[in-house]
């Protein structure tokens, strides 16, 4: 466990060319001056920027070292360092406040108590009775500056929506409400192939091809084929429809705008949490009965 944070360099009384030992990732490499690199590095708190002497050239982001930090008034200097090959990923990366386990849990507990049918039960489990995919899914974030931007992220939006996409079938008794649910389950899988998260968060060269709604199909496609007689073409077509849909309209990003009852149930219950989290994210950072600064993902300031 890592026992220092950038944040906490704040707090100390640092002196000219005083030393710190301090473990910090990799975030951004800006330069390169002969031996040295001149980097942002940091962790899930903030991060510096520094010159780092890299006789050996071995250093690349989303590396973490062990380094003896030197301060001055320009540039934070380490010319030692160690590199760090077992570390806990959450010191360095922002992580979602509730447990994990407890939302795979709770994910789990719904899809028990929703997929009934062959089909539905089927194509859960291609997914998520596979280990790999799983692993990529607890790990998975929203998106980089939207919502959910954090590790595990995805995993809470996925349980928010699958809940949300519950209430709303069940309250306006969706004709598929089975189809409706998993597709709630299932609408951002694309999204573990369109993050990078094993460092500082980015877009894969996938994602930025593709993006996680065609990834998704794809995906999708794969299982059906694995699955062989066990899809009809219906259940293929609206389940397809759903993760083709759900962002509602094609000026939102949708290749097709809504058309199904399920996606349309889909599309509300993500615009809900993606909002919501926006929101939540705003208030952590404003004191109350106070405006908060501008966000362009909401479109206003807000009162919290």
């Amino acid at each position: 466990m890592k026992n220092m944070f950038t944040e906490d360099l704040k707090s100390i009384d640092l002196e000219e060319n005083q030393t710190i030992e301090i473990s910090f990732m990799i975030m951004k490499i800006l330069d390169r001056e002969g031996e040295n690199i001149i980097a942002y590095i940091g962790d899930k708190t903030g991060d510096i920027k520094a010159s780092i002497r890299n006789i050996e050239d071995t250093l690349k982001v989303g590396d973490v070292i062990n380094a003896k930090v030197r301060f001055d008034s320009r540039l934070s200097v380490i010319e030692e360092f160690t590199k760090e090959e077992e570390y806990e990923i959450e010191d360095f990366l922002p992580t979602v406040d509730a447990d994990i386990k407890d939302i795979m849990e709770e994910i789990k507990k719904i899809s028990d108590e929703e997929f009934k049918s062959e089909e539905s039960r089927a194509l859960n489990e291609y997914f998520f009775g596979n280990k790999e995919f799983v692993d990529k899914f607890k790990k998975g974030i929203g998106g980089l500056r939207q919502h959910h931007n954090y590790i595990g992220g995805l995993a809470e939006h996925t349980l928010n929506v699958m809940y949300i996409t519950k209430t709303l079938a069940y309250r306006y008794d969706c004709r598929n409400k089975e189809i409706a649910i998993l597709a709630a389950k299932l609408h951002d899988i694309g999204k573990i192939e369109e993050y990078f998260t094993n460092g500082p968060f980015d877009v894969t060269l996938r994602g930025d091809m593709e993006g996680h709604i065609v990834i998704g199909i794809t995906m999708l496609e794969e299982a059906f084929q694995a699955g062989g007689d066990i899809y009809s073409e219906e259940f293929k077509s609206r389940m397809k429809g759903c993760i083709v849909q759900h962002h509602g309209k094609v000026e939102f990003g949708s290749p097709k705008a809504a058309s199904l009852e399920e996606s349309f149930i889909l599309n509300l219950a993500d615009s809900v949490d993606a909002v919501l989290n926006k929101i939540w994210q705003v208030k952590q950072i404003t004191e109350p009965n106070t405006w908060s600064q501008y966000d362009r993902r909401i479109g206003t300031r807000l009162y919290l």
